[in-house]
């Protein structure tokens, strides 16, 4: 089971000092991957009475994940690279193919992309997409990616993507890299099943509920004759409650579930994470080490 990090730079400073510190920190302390959250637009809260103030507002600092994530991978060369989750059907497909191809090449293959279909329609009136159709759309994004990523020209005539025999360059040296899908809609599982290479959930905590769903993943995934074990699983977790041994005992539960990603969030509260401190780094890179303590032997 590997284990990494959500960034907490809407909770800390995300100038390139603290980006650098907090990044060689996780290295350093033996973490496997770094994560990154998406949004390209926060909603002005004084505008709209009744925004529920633990989502994505103006307040939150938010990097672009392929500019930050570019970054960590020079800094910390290490660490693999994750979007947590890159909202796809906001974005264009075929740029969002470049830029995955782009960051993939320069960090030498150690990228994977999270994505998901969002929840913001601020965010896609912004960006003048559909907010109707993001998850139908999104299935085509998929195609088209994986197709630019794997041929050097693409013809690809489709409901929403219209491709002329061109393609993009530099494309991943392997022809392809992991897309995993967050998300909690009863369509997700299906998508995940026929095209996925993982599942990033952050909506149960560990218990029977959790459990079921992993294995309706994974008989989906069989009825679409793939293997399951091929498709992995991330599960957040959070460390600003209870001590070492809840967290050890957490850690096990997950990997005795065939949990293949663990990622854990010092800054995220809500549902069943807990913030883990303030707004100062220090407050997240001690709670990254010893939580990454605690857990080691069981990883």
């Amino acid at each position: 089971m590997q284990l990494g990090a959500l960034v907490p730079f809407h909770q800390t400073d995300g100038d390139p000092d603290t980006v650098r510190e907090y990044a060689q920190a996780l290295e350093a302390a033996g973490y496997d991957f770094l994560e990154a959250p998406d949004h390209v637009l926060g909603a002005n809260v004084a505008s709209r009475p009744g925004w529920d103030p633990d989502r994505n507002t103006s307040r939150d600092l938010i990097h672009d994940p392929f500019v930050l994530l570019t970054y960590v991978s020079g800094v910390a060369p290490k660490l693999a690279l994750s979007t947590g989750i890159l909202i796809l059907a906001q974005r264009q497909a075929v740029l969002v193919a470049k830029q995955g191809a782009g960051l993939d090449v320069l960090c030498k293959g150690r990228f994977r992309l999270g994505i998901g279909i969002g929840w913001n329609e601020v965010e896609f009136t912004g960006l003048n997409e559909n907010f109707r159709n993001r998850g139908r759309r999104s299935e085509e994004q998929v195609a088209v990616m994986r197709a630019l990523w794997k041929d050097a020209h693409v013809t690809f005539k489709g409901k929403y993507h219209t491709i002329d025999d061109t393609g993009i360059n530099p494309r991943p040296a392997s022809g392809h890299f992991p897309v995993w899908y967050g998300g909690h809609h009863e369509k997700t599982f299906p998508r995940i099943a026929k095209w996925g290479d993982g599942w990033i959930m952050n909506n149960f905590p560990l218990g029977q509920t959790a459990l079921d769903l992993f294995g309706d993943l994974r008989r989906m995934t069989e009825a679409e004759g793939r293997d399951p074990k091929s498709v992995g699983i991330e599960v957040w977790t959070s460390c600003g409650e209870g001590n070492e041994a809840d967290w050890r005992a957490e850690a096990a539960y997950w990997k005795a579930a065939g949990v293949t990603h663990l990622c854990l969030t010092t800054a995220f509260h809500k549902r069943h994470f807990h913030r883990s401190g303030g707004s100062h780094l220090g407050y997240h890179l001690a709670a990254i080490r010893r939580y990454r303590e605690a857990v080691a032997d069981i990883l």
